[in-house]
């Protein structure tokens, strides 16, 4: 496969700042907040994490597409990056069981990229300056046009977007027949997540992000779990309200990422928008309790504020980013609920984490038994 003759694109940002690069996947512009990920590989399922959504991504790593796309390597149904950022990505691909080539996968996807971009100045520009919203185009360069457009785009400081990610309708994930059963709240949960709950002896059922506390205990679950997701969790009031109601169910409640920020806003915890965020799948996180470090994959913007953990008597801090001191996990002590803010999942990354599935299926286990 060869890319279209070699047509001019352009990065804009919103403090005013160019990058040039070239044209691939589909002829058009994307606008979303700039992040970065440094993850090596896995990109495929950093694309369809529904987490992304609304946002422009830059990839680190200076290839992309070496090992081509796999229908089964997703983490949603499409691709849920607004557009893609890279230095080099491969026409070609090397992987024999492969399904295609990432240009034709995005051009599928009605994505646009651009490529031959300086990544390591973008990422060093908005790592000085913090995270902004950018505007990308391989069809129309014209600045001010683009201008125009970025200037609508909305902050991510006050946006929601899980509902736009969400399932629409319930469904069923898991073998029925298995010993436990856990009701999903979606709030743009990823494959793998749901793949790790099943495999553990447990049946889902994945309910929509309006769900009440009654349509979900109406299940009979055995357990409660607040999915990743999208956006400012700060404003998304009906489900912190939900979960204040599932919290005091006496159920085993476990929250991953934006579920984990859900968790701590029910306990009056206060959340905000960090510099740039965690993303990538090499980030160092110390278990409180057990004293051991995890190497972890992370996808976050928004985080909880330490203070307001400290001073709450009813949290207990369990795990700390080794980066930044950041709260990376809690656990209530008056309630049978824990979160925290990495993706034990790993999809991609390491499987230091995965034991925190682990312990939500004991703490179901000995709700089962102690009633």
């Amino acid at each position: 496969m060869q890319y279209r003759q070699r047509k001019k694109a352009i990065l804009l940002l919103e403090d005013g700042t160019v990058f040039h690069g070239f044209s691939a996947g589909k002829l058009g512009y994307a606008t979303g907040e700039l992040c970065f990920n440094t993850g090596m590989t896995g990109y495929q399922e950093v694309f369809t994490d529904p987490s992304y959504f609304g946002q422009l991504m830059i990839t680190t790593n200076a290839h992309i597409g070496n090992y081509g796309v796999k229908k089964t390597e997703v983490e949603s149904s499409e691709i849920r990056i607004a557009g893609l950022i890279c230095k080099n990505l491969n026409p070609n691909f090397s992987r024999a069981a492969g399904d295609g080539n990432v240009n034709d996968y995005f051009i599928n996807n009605d994505k646009v990229i651009i490529t031959d971009v300086d990544t390591r100045a973008v990422v060093r520009h908005i790592r000085d300056k913090g995270a902004m919203n950018a505007i990308i185009s391989n069809d129309e360069t014209d600045l001010d046009a683009l201008k125009n457009i970025l200037d609508k785009v909305p902050s991510m400081q006050g946006l929601e977007l899980s509902s736009k990610v969400s399932t629409k309708d319930a469904y069923y994930f898991g073998n029925e027949q298995s010993t436990y059963k856990v009701a999903v709240l979606d709030l743009g949960i990823k494959t793998n997540i749901l793949r790790c709950i099943a495999e553990r002896d447990c049946y889902l059922k994945v309910f929509p992000i309006n769900t009440s506390y009654n349509e979900l205990n109406s299940w009979n679950p055995d357990g409660f779990f607040l999915s990743n997701g999208p956006g400012d969790p700060s404003v998304m009031t009906n489900v912190i309200n939900t979960t204040k109601e599932l919290t005091n169910d006496g159920k085993p409640v476990f929250g991953i990422c934006l579920g984990h920020q859900i968790l701590a806003l029910s306990e009056g915890v206060s959340t905000y928008k960090m510099h740039n965020g965690h993303r990538g799948i090499n980030h160092p996180v110390r278990n409180v309790l057990t004293g051991k470090s995890e190497v972890t994959s992370q996808n976050h913007g928004f985080s909880i504020n330490h203070e307001d953990v400290k001073n709450n008597p009813n949290i207990e801090i369990t795990h700390i980013n080794l980066n930044d001191d950041t709260v990376e996990g809690i656990s209530l002590k008056h309630k049978n609920c824990f979160s925290v803010q990495y993706h034990p999942e790993s999809s991609p990354g390491p499987y230091d984490s995965r034991y925190l599935f682990d312990e939500f299926v004991e703490r179901m286990m000995k709700y089962k038994k102690n009633g």
